[in-house]
């Protein structure tokens, strides 16, 4: 009897940190290893990854890492993965060479001898189950969607994906594959529902080159159009409509980004010209009508560069009077407020702006008609929506039962859980250990809600330290109470506040010297902490992080 079990450890319940565990008897197969960028609130992290105590526990089961294409949410995660467990990872080429690049930032060569290239028609025979793939259309090419193959059926991962009649080849989605995979069998389908909750057609490839074209050739002055990096598709587009419109493309930084390099090497984007990139220092030799300026990076950060620009504190290239800002990317709902300011500060440069969904609704994610077309080529008996917030997953299941779809025949998942597919039946049947691993530099993890919350409370109103020196031989406070405020209050013009809280940290110091035996270093900080903490927010509504620093003097040093 075949045992089948799939866990996310990611990826529902959220968009993005997608990872998701086919365990078939006791093999484990790791679909996708994703990390997730944090939101304004999480004041320093740089990451977001899954919690890997289960896979760490099972790593001697580990039979492979398969990741269906080349972007952070599903394979941003893989380095940390690989310091904690060893297995093969596979992957289509471009994936796999963005893998190899992520892993040696990690000081992690030795496992590169462990990756190996797949194709859409790569077929994989293990002890417990067979891995095939399909092609998928997607924003970055080379992206494929996953089918673990039991004896009793299959279990299918579609990846992120859309539908587009109109893709490139190395786009095209494979129509006739997914009829096969339905026709074998399917178990489960875990589906993309990033955007479940579009009813609206979305408008292929060839109506939005078409449409930047006709911006770009209309403009009388310079076009800076920001991109994810990411985006390879939107790249291409970008390149396509550039030299359509007459227009020489500059990047904004000095190094072009890193994915965007590995996929002109590999020969992923088509460069329509050789003359088409030109050197920024030669940029001001053009007229503004025949440029272009790039500016990408990862989610979050053209923004960002487009606010330095139209601040004038770009290292190269500044906004302008008469300049067209371009986003060639939706902002998502939490960079909404980011997008509102920067096109602010944009109107004050004297530019302009437009956005590439001014007149289309595009997405590189399932819309509803899209999902509906999937279930009826796959015809799964059970639907795991994945890669969404709550509000998607359910999107999703309503997709679903308008499809004919039982309640119970559809799954909505958290992370950790366990579900089990028994005498033909799929249920929630346990949970194992999931969460959010948080990363800060080289930290893996060592930060918490405590951290984060004491940033919070730093970022909002601020620290006020206050240092003394004491002796408990001679049961005297020797050196100040020196205070010092950073984002609290503004020290010249506090005075009262300052010498009120000075008095009372030495009436508090006292009173604990003269305990003697009973004199304790954690409640007299604690003490401190409390009531200065009171009194500050008394008078000003504030509160910020209190730190006592009290020191006791050596022998010598009160001698001297």
């Amino acid at each position: 009897m075949t045992d089948i079990k799939i866990i996310p450890l990611g990826g529902v319940k959220e968009e993005g940190k997608n990872l998701y565990i086919v365990e078939v008897n006791r093999s484990l197969f790791i679909l996708d290893c994703g990390l997730v960028y944090p939101e304004e609130e999480m004041l320093g992290i740089d990451a977001v990854i899954p919690d890997f105590t289960y896979l760490e526990s099972r790593r001697d089961d580990i039979v492979g890492i398969f990741l269906t294409h080349g972007h952070d949410d599903a394979m941003g995660a893989l380095p940390y993965l690989l310091e904690v467990v060893d297995a093969p990872v596979f992957g289509t080429e471009l994936t796999i060479e963005l893998a190899t690049i992520t892993a040696k930032s990690q000081g992690l060569e030795d496992r590169i001898e462990n990756f190996f290239q797949i194709d859409a028609e790569t077929e994989i025979e293990f002890k417990d189950a067979m891995i095939s793939f399909f092609r998928t259309t997607h924003t970055i090419p080379d992206s494929v969607g996953i089918v673990v193959q039991t004896q009793i059926g299959s279990i299918v991962y579609t990846g992120d994906f859309k539908f587009d009649p109109s893709a490139s080849g190395e786009y095209h989605t494979d129509f006739g594959r997914l009829t096969d995979i339905g026709e074998s069998g399917v178990i489960a389908l875990l589906s993309d529902s990033a955007d479940a909750e579009n009813y609206l057609p979305t408008v292929g490839d060839n109506k939005i080159i078409n449409n930047m074209s006709e911006v770009f050739m209309n403009h009388p002055g310079r076009v800076i159009v920001a991109s994810i990096g990411s985006n390879i598709a939107r790249i291409q587009q970008l390149f396509n409509a550039a030299f359509e419109s007459g227009r020489k493309i500059f990047l904004a930084d000095e190094q072009v980004y890193e994915i965007i390099d590995v996929a002109i090497k590999l020969n992923k984007i088509s460069i329509p010209s050789k003359d088409i990139v030109g050197n920024i220092k030669d940029m001001n030799r053009l007229a503004p009508e025949e440029v272009l300026v790039l500016v990408t990076g990862d989610v979050g950060e053209p923004m960002k560069n487009i606010q330095t620009m139209a601040m004038k504190r770009h290292r190269r290239v500044n906004i302008e009077a008469g300049d067209l800002v371009y986003f060639a990317t939706t902002p998502s709902i939490s960079m909404e407020t980011l997008f509102a300011k920067t096109s602010d500060l944009i109107y004050r440069a004297g530019a302009s702006v437009r956005t590439i969904n001014d007149k289309y609704k595009f997405s590189g994610h399932a819309n509803a008609s899209d999902l509906k077309m999937l279930l009826s080529f796959i015809k799964p008996d059970y639907l795991i929506p994945i890669n969404g917030e709550s509000r998607m997953l359910f999107a999703h299941a309503a997709i679903a039962q308008e499809m004919g779809y039982d309640e119970d025949h559809i799954l909505i998942a958290s992370p950790g859980d366990v579900m089990e597919y028994r005498n033909g039946h799929l249920a929630i049947t346990g949970q194992v250990p999931s969460g959010d691993i948080l990363i800060d530099g080289i930290g893996v993890g060592d930060i918490g809600n405590v951290v984060l919350r004491d940033r919070r409370i730093l970022s909002e109103d601020g620290i006020f330290v206050v240092v003394a020196t004491i002796s408990r031989r001679l049961g005297e406070v020797l050196v100040g109470p020196q205070i010092t405020s950073r984002g609290f209050v503004y020290m010249k013009t506090s005075i009262d506040l300052i010498q009120a809280c000075s008095d009372m940290t030495i009436d508090i110091l006292e009173e604990h010297l003269k305990l003697e035996n009973q004199f304790d270093w954690g409640e007299l900080k604690g003490e401190l902490r409390e009531k200065i903490g009171k009194y500050l927010y008394k008078e000003t509504k504030r509160r910020p992080v209190v730190l006592p620093i009290i020191m006791e003097a050596s022998s010598y040093q009160v001698n001297k």
